[in-house]
């Protein structure tokens, strides 16, 4: 079942999604490198509590840490540890913060340092596929236009488009109905509504599309071993362009 938020509901989401951009500024001075990954979950776990806030993936389903921490060939799901990370990584964090039992989801991929051209083309290319789905998150729009513009505009640049996990629904849970793939045909899927807040979100590889998952249940890499960006913005339906409930700065 798809829920639609009433007004105070999405006031809550909007408080969330403040904290959840919060938390990316907060970070962005210390991703450089030498700092490792559990180091980054500390920073982001902190600022999260200062704001009376939660984190939304700590104890997620067993989950150990308030942040994923998604290194080169890793897709989403990172678990931080002790890995530093060097000049020339990319690095994507997830980041979910709870307010007033409303969640907020977004992700980043950032640059380590320099650098390389085509890492830095990975990047681009996954934030702009989110702004090209978008497009189409409309009231009365069909969820799969979304997906297919995802999808084409990332085919067309000659990278992959992960196809077993897939964005969300967003509210009182962190993952509620619908699902939404980044992949699809236009046209198609449910009709949006004014309303819904939906957290959309590209995992794009540099190779091929199949991916696979570490011993720890958890760590989701690409199995040629190419690198991957993720990016993603908990979004609200209205009568117009969508609102992004996690970048403050559109």
């Amino acid at each position: 079942m798809v829920y639609i938020k009433s007004a105070s509901e999405v006031e809550k989401m909007r408080r969330a999604g403040k904290v959840v951009y919060g938390t990316f500024e907060a970070l962005k001075p210390y991703i450089k490198a030498g700092v490792t990954t559990k180091e980054l979950d500390t920073i982001a776990r902190e600022f999260i509590l200062s704001q009376g806030a939660k984190p939304s993936f700590l104890n997620y389903n067993g989950f150990p840490a308030s942040i994923c921490a998604s290194v080169n060939n890793v897709v989403i799901h990172g678990i931080p540890g002790d890995l530093k990370i060097n000049d020339g990584d990319i690095i994507s964090l997830d980041i979910g913060a709870e307010v007033d039992g409303y969640h907020g989801d977004a992700a980043r991929t950032y640059a380590v340092g320099n650098i390389s051209d085509e890492a830095k083309k990975l990047m681009d290319v996954t934030q702009q596929s989110f702004f090209e789905g978008i497009k189409y998150a409309r009231h009365g729009e069909r969820l799969f236009s979304i997906s297919a513009a995802i999808q084409e505009y990332v085919e067309s640049n000659g990278y992959s488009i992960v196809r077993n996990y897939c964005g969300h629904g967003i509210g009182k849970k962190l993952h509620e109905d619908p699902e939404i793939p980044n992949h699809g045909k236009a046209g198609h899927g449910i009709r949006l509504v004014k309303g819904m807040t939906l957290a959309i979100e590209p995992m794009v590889n540099q190779g091929g599309y199949a991916t696979n998952v570490l011993k720890d249940g958890w760590t989701v890499i690409t199995a040629d071993g190419s690198l991957a960006a993720h990016y993603e913005n908990t979004i609200l339906i209205t009568d117009g362009e969508p609102e992004l409930l996690t970048d403050l700065q559109r």
